[in-house]
């Protein structure tokens, strides 16, 4: 499963994107493990406090937690974005 953060949730965890072999089967459950495995933050959030404030993506489509990642491959990060 690729992982891809933009934005705030890019800094919270110190990358653009990460390859995760197991991730649960909900995007709940890949959220709780990234939270887990990501404590530590230059940004001034954990990854897990960015979470919080984030839409998500499986595969293109908008995601909740509650949300198979079965035969998904990629979950897409997305915090709130300002400008316009």
């Amino acid at each position: 499963m690729e992982i891809h953060y933009f934005a705030a949730a890019r800094a919270a965890r110190g990358r653009t994107q990460e390859t995760l072999p197991e991730t649960g089967s909900t995007l709940g459950q890949l959220l709780d493990l990234l939270g887990g495995l990501h404590t530590g933050t230059a940004a001034g959030m954990t990854l897990a406090e960015v979470f919080t404030r984030c839409t998500f993506l499986i595969d293109g489509r908008a995601a909740r937690p509650a949300d198979s990642l079965s035969g998904a491959t990629r979950v897409d990060v997305l915090p709130p974005f300002a400008g316009g």
